[in-house]
């Protein structure tokens, strides 16, 4: 028995060097595949809040990003989905404005009442985002929401909204310059799927 250990123990090393990359394979390319598909599904739902991730601003000014993203906000407001819109982001090191702040200041030119918006303005990444507006939606009674993202982004915010206690739905960005179907989206779609794999994982 113990001179047939070594022999059955190379077998199984032999099989897990054969299958653990085929099934890692097999996961990544679920998720991309996942990622992709939520990215084309935008969920025009009703909600109790519209919440709008985070993207870069430029002193005080909304990114092609964000503004896309606001103004999709904006037109999910206006259609009757949501009573609320919550902005998340905060700044970098250096920055006189947030990306929440300065989204917020574009959505009220816009016509979007001030007293319909909150704001947090700490998070610097998607989980911070969302964990915040979940605190927001924790002390309005706020149990749905509507994400607005790009697309590729949606998948992930979703399941972290989910695993907050929040019912989340999501709405692509009509207008972002991250185009569907560019090599941009695909580069996207790329790292959506290493980070749904390491958020899963750890």
């Amino acid at each position: 028995m113990a001179r047939s250990l070594p022999a059955e123990l190379w077998r199984w090393a032999v099989v897990a060097a054969i299958t653990v990359p085929i099934l890692l394979a097999v996961a990544v390319a679920g998720i991309a595949i996942a990622v992709q598909r939520q990215a084309r599904q935008s969920q025009l739902v009703s909600a109790d809040a519209i919440v709008v991730m985070g993207a870069a601003q430029y002193n005080g000014r909304p990114s092609p990003v964000l503004r896309s993203r606001l103004d999709t906000a904006l037109d999910a407001y206006e259609r009757g989905l949501a009573p609320i819109v919550i902005l998340t982001g905060g700044n970098r090191a250096g920055d006189a404005f947030t990306e929440a702040g300065t989204g917020r200041d574009y959505l009220v030119d816009l016509g979007l009442p001030a007293d319909a918006i909150r704001v947090e303005e700490e998070s610097t990444n998607s989980e911070e985002n969302l964990r915040n507006a979940a605190v927001i939606a924790e002390e309005e009674g706020i149990e749905s929401v509507l994400i607005v993202s790009d697309g590729f982004h949606l998948l992930r915010s979703k399941m972290i909204a989910g695993e907050l206690g929040l019912d989340a739905s999501g709405i692509a960005a009509t207008t972002s310059p991250i185009r569907q179907g560019s090599g941009s989206e695909r580069g996207y779609i790329l790292r959506e799927t290493a980070a749904i794999l390491a958020y899963k994982l750890l």
